[in-house]
């Protein structure tokens, strides 16, 4: 239902699982949500200002009070059990890697290698291209990722993938793409004043368009990208 709402269109193997916890809390928080403005309706009304009454001094009621922390820590107990198989199939057990990839944050864009026609990284045969990744439909895609300056967040809203990228580590995530077709990474961190240009084009293609479309890169490459620029200190700040 939120899908159809507010989530864009979801091509993610593991995407039904992140949706139904959004939706599981959505809706916890509706009901406590209207719970709350209805005692609140109800109290005004029943303890609104009158001509000739007293203001009375009411003390809390401790019982209450237990109750609800108690139901508050129960619903977020049973949300973290209930999530934790989901989040630890997508960041702990995920399945082998049928395609695999090096990602590079930089200040203000993203660096994606594919490694030579032998499968390997770190060969002279490496393909390093900005802003654009092209993967295969249904292929369980596994990338490694880094970042030469900041802390950046790789982000791709339509596979609901998310993993913060952090300077000298190594963070590995997964995914398999149900649907062809040309969508959105952005960073989800704010990594300086370029931060909202942080953008590249997740394209997702059949196999045969994808060996084809690697076939021809790895045979007329584009140039390397230019090196990452040095952070401009904001108007005032000395440089050290």
């Amino acid at each position: 239902m939120l899908e159809y709402l507010y989530f864009p269109h979801d091509i993610s193997t593991f995407g039904p699982q992140v949706d139904w916890l959004f939706e599981l809390i959505f809706w916890i928080v509706i009901v406590v949500w209207a719970v709350v403005m209805i005692a609140m309706l109800v109290l005004m009304i029943r303890y609104r200002a009158r001509p000739g009454r007293k203001a009375q001094y009411i003390e809390g009621n401790s019982r209450l009070e237990i109750i609800w922390t108690m139901a508050t820590a129960a619903i977020l107990l049973a949300v973290a059990f209930m999530s934790r198989s989901t989040w630890a199939d997508i960041k702990e057990h995920g399945p082998p890697g049928q395609v695999f990839y090096l990602v590079n944050g930089k200040q203000f864009n993203w660096e994606f290698t594919y490694p030579g026609p032998d499968g390997k990284f770190g060969t002279k045969h490496d393909l390093t291209i900005e802003n654009e990744l092209h993967v295969p439909v249904n292929k369980v895609v596994r990338i490694d990722l880094t970042s030469k300056d900041v802390i950046h967040s790789f982000f791709v809203p339509n596979l609901r993938l998310k993993q913060d990228v952090v300077p000298g580590h190594v963070i590995q995530v997964w995914f398999e793409a149900t649907e062809t077709g040309q969508y959105e990474i952005a960073c989800a961190e704010l990594c300086g004043f370029g931060h909202s240009g942080m953008k590249a084009d997740l394209i997702v293609q059949s196999q045969e368009d994808f060996d084809k479309w690697l076939k021809d890169t790895y045979a007329h490459p584009p140039a390397p990208p230019a090196p990452a620029a040095p952070a401009t200190p904001p108007q005032g700040a000395s440089p050290k």
